[in-house]
Parts: C-alpha cells; structure tokens; sequence
C-alpha cells in the first residue's frame, strides 16, 4: 500500500501538472490573454503547483522537512537534472540580456532560501509574507519590463516562447475541464505521494527531508522536465533556461512564501547537512550561471557534467548522514 501510494501520487503530480499547465495555457490563449503574462505568470505557477500543494500537504502533516526538503531538492534538481538533460538533447541557446534579468531574480532566491534554512526563517508569518510580496513585485516588474520597446525585447519573446510550446491546442471546452482535472490530480497525488513517503522515511530509517530531497523534489519536477525536454526537441531550447529560472524564483518566494504564510514552520538545522545540501544548491546556480554567460549557451557537454553533478548528489545524499 505505501509504495502504491508513492507511485500512484508520482503519477497524479506528473499527469496533473502537465494537464493544469496545458489547459490553463490554452483556456487563456482562447480567452485572450497576452502571452507576454502567459509565459511569464501563468506557466511559472502551473509548473510549481506541484510544489506548492505537495509543501502545503507536508506541513499540514507535520513533516515540516518534506515541505523545504521537496523546494531545496526541486531546485537542484531543476539545474542539474532538468537542464541537464535538454542540453544534452539539443544546446540551450542563453540571451545574456534575459539571462541578466531573470537569472539576477533566481540568484536571490536561491540567497534567501539558503539565509531562511540557516536561521529557520520560516517560523515567521511575516517572513512568508515578505517572500510573497516579492514574489509580486518580480512579477510586476518583469511584466512592465517585457512590454517596453513594443514588447520586442529578449525576455519578451522568450516568454512568448514559453506560451507557444505549453499551448495545448485544444478547444476551450476541452481545456477548461483540462485544467480543473489537473489540478484535482495535484492534489490528490500530493496527498498520496506525502502519506507514503512518511511512511517510507519511517521504515527505512531516512529523514523526511532526505525524502523531500530525492522521491518528492524529483516527482515534482518532473513536469519541468517534460516542458524543457518538449521545449527542446522543439529546437526552442531558450525555454527551457527560462522555464527553470523562472521555476526556481516560484519555488522559493512563492511556495515557501505561501506555505509559511498560511502555516509557520520550525525547521531545525540538523535536519540537513548545510555543506551537502546547501552546497549542491549553491554550486548547482553557479555552474548554471558560469556555464550561460561565458558561452552563452549550455552545450552537450555542460549538459553532462549537470547531470552527472546530480548523480553524485544523490550519491552522497543516500549514503551520507540521513
């Protein structure tokens, strides 16, 4: 029953978040919604939605150290798993003028989540709320930004990319039942996969966190996955980049945000090992950073060393201190 669970929430986040974000895409292109805040509000949250119910779930739960293992781990995933294998399937092309806006906002994300672990932030409803106003106020500024100059900018068309390939192409009475069946699947997969993985940490004598990390983290970042693999067998590999920024800024100001807001959490220190975890999250946004800018694209064999960086992640996160 509990692996059950676990495979059957895996399956309901990954059918879910591919259903809401395609459905919600196409309702919107129907209705007339630009793809200007298409790309850059709407695809964003419907990737991390996952995130959001499964942490939402988590702390609801008690299993305070799913809800942060499952945005940590997500965003290493998100750079080193995600990126890695669409580069790997066809080079990201990397805008330096768009990498310069968006990556700044990732960079401060991946700053604040790290600042929050370390002094157990999320204890503080005002902190959740700080992180949520931030969230607005990148998504105010980028909007404005991207309509400027007749929205013919970098950015702008790189988020009217990202519209083009999650645009399901269906009908608006498909789509609407499209996007409602997802988000039920979101929430009852995060249900499922939560209740098992305690289940699990418990018998194999691993920390929720740990679980967070690897069986969560990954199950829900496999709908950024499928966009940025999609988004590059497209040859429209920019979207990719641009998906994991701007899913790595949600993650962190939006879910955790939200999550803390609704219900502050203690999350001791022990819980993880700062220079393994924290680590990986830090070296994971430089390389992607160092590897974008001084090429300015992320060729195969970037591609591969991002992979192979998480396989040796995983490796010592299952065989170090759980």
């Amino acid at each position: 029953m509990m692996w059950l669970m676990i495979i059957g929430g895996l399956i309901g986040l990954i059918l879910g978040g591919e259903f809401l974000v395609r459905g919600s895409v196409a309702l919107a292109r129907k209705i007339g919604v630009s793809d200007l805040f298409i790309g850059a509000v709407l695809v964003g949250f419907g990737t991390s939605a996952p995130e959001l119910v499964a942490s939402l779930n988590a702390v609801g739960s008690g299993s305070a150290g799913i809800a942060v293992g499952n945005v940590l781990g997500s965003n290493v995933a998100n750079i080193l798993l995600v990126l890695g294998a669409a580069a790997i399937i066809y080079p990201i092309a990397a805008n330096p003028k768009a990498l310069a806006r968006d990556g700044v906002f990732a960079c401060l994300a991946t700053i604040a989540l790290i600042v929050l672990i370390l002094t157990d932030g999320f204890m503080f409803r005002f902190v959740g709320i700080a992180l949520f106003l931030a969230l607005v106020g990148i998504i105010i500024f980028s909007f404005i930004n991207d309509r400027k100059d007749g929205g013919q900018s970098d950015t702008a068309e790189l988020h009217r990319d990202e519209a083009e390939v999650m645009d399901a192409h269906v009908p608006i009475l498909i789509a609407i039942p499209m996007a409602i069946g997802g988000l039920l699947g979101i929430v009852l997969g995060a249900k499922f996969l939560i209740e098992g993985s305690v289940q699990l940490a418990r018998l194999i004598g691993l920390s929720e966190t740990v679980i967070g990390i690897t069986i969560i983290a990954i199950g829900t970042s496999l709908p950024e996955l499928v966009t940025c693999v999609m988004a590059a067998l497209k040859k429209k590999p920019d979207v990719a980049l641009g998906n994991v920024l701007g899913s790595n800024t949600f993650n962190v100001f939006g879910i955790l945000g939200v999550t803390s807001t609704i219900m502050p959490f203690d999350f001791p220190l022990d819980q993880i090992s700062v220079p393994r975890d924290l680590g990986a999250l830090a070296i994971s946004m430089a390389l992607l950073m160092i590897f974008a800018f001084t090429g300015k694209r992320l060729g195969r064999w970037e591609g591969g060393i991002l992979l192979l960086g998480y396989v040796v992640y995983l490796v010592l996160l299952l065989n170090g201190p759980s």
